[in-house]
């Protein structure tokens, strides 16, 4: 049987991890229905943290990251796919208990698969991946919560990472007005491209520590929970909403009842493993409504024996945009 090249990450000791890029088979894939021929597969930060073994990520050793891949179906045993077919797989326990998206051929239960939307490519799929569903989902339940274009302003925090950037460029493709925070002040170019029509740069501007703050925005994206969240509940408008969803800058969160109970404001846990039927109804979004328009300047090539030094390098926060994995 042939053999092809994926990044594995495996267990040394009780808690110490290693990764390399090895050659396996398809025999030694997890179980699953369809055979997937990997085209597209992003990083993510959850894939960095697996693969640097910088978080508690992996629930089983040894195995191969990538909590996403697009790609053709090669073989199957689900008469809902056929060979060809265009696919592509988030989430799930791909890269966390199931071998994952940083390999040129993966083998997932078919009930995991969806078809590529019409009016996207599989490398628009792959760029979105798991960071683009999740900004995507966030941004789909806040409205569904009274976030709407006329609001006021929405910040999105943790700008340049791949949700910020994905979400940044739907909200903008939506209508709203978009304030970008960030660490990185040479970026700012690059978020005004991406839709935002301002750009706050962090430790340049006071976040105060009063139970309510000036009241300044409409909605939120935050990536980065910690401190900068627990600012972000203070400096909501009235009936405010932001979508949670990371924890880069930390878990804790100090804030008080205030904002809740005195604005109303609106804290919303995003998890990106929703049921298959939101998943669907949000992919039927990001295919009209939330359809990014610069998803060729968040994705950036790269090959898969770059995934390692990359996903370093993503952890240490030196990454704008979104690494994405070609495969030939």
């Amino acid at each position: 049987m042939s053999t092809f090249k994926a990044v594995r990450v495996s267990q040394d000791g009780a808690k110490a991890t290693s990764s390399a890029l090895v050659d396996t088979t398809v025999d030694e894939l997890s179980a699953g229905d369809v055979v997937i021929a990997s085209r597209f597969a992003s990083i993510n930060y959850k894939d960095a943290l697996a693969v640097t073994g910088r978080g508690r990520i992996m629930t089983r050793f040894p195995c191969i990251a990538g909590i996403d891949v697009a790609g053709v179906v090669e073989s199957s045993a689900d008469a809902r796919f056929k060979a060809g077919d265009p696919v592509f797989v988030n989430g799930f326990g791909l890269g966390v208990a199931h071998d994952g998206g940083f390999s040129e051929r993966v083998r997932v239960p078919a009930d995991w698969v969806i078809p590529v939307p019409q009016g996207m490519t599989l490398l628009d799929v792959g760029t979105m991946g798991v960071a683009g569903f999740t900004a995507a989902l966030a941004i789909h339940l806040m409205e569904l919560n009274g976030l709407a274009p006329g609001n006021g302003k929405v910040l999105v925090n943790g700008a340049t990472g791949g949700c910020g950037s994905i979400g940044i460029d739907m909200l903008a493709r939506r209508g709203y007005q978009v304030v970008a925070l960030t660490g990185k002040p040479e970026s700012r170019d690059y978020l005004m491209e991406l839709g935002a029509s301002e750009v706050l740069v962090r430790g340049e501007f006071e976040m105060g520590r009063k139970p309510l703050e000036k009241s300044q925005f409409a909605g939120a994206l935050d990536s980065v929970g910690g401190e900068q969240l627990s600012w972000l509940t203070r400096s909501m408008m009235e009936n405010g909403v932001i979508g949670a969803f990371g924890n880069a800058g930390g878990v804790d969160l100090a804030t008080s009842v205030f904002p809740f109970i005195l604005r109303g404001v609106r804290l919303i846990g995003v998890n990106s493993n929703a049921t298959m039927a939101v998943r669907q109804q949000v992919w039927g979004r990001v295919s009209t409504d939330l359809k990014p328009r610069h998803l060729d300047r968040v994705g950036f090539p790269i090959a898969l024996d770059q995934v390692i030094e990359h996903c370093t390098r993503s952890v240490d926060g030196k990454v704008q945009g979104r690494a994405i994995v070609h495969y030939g």
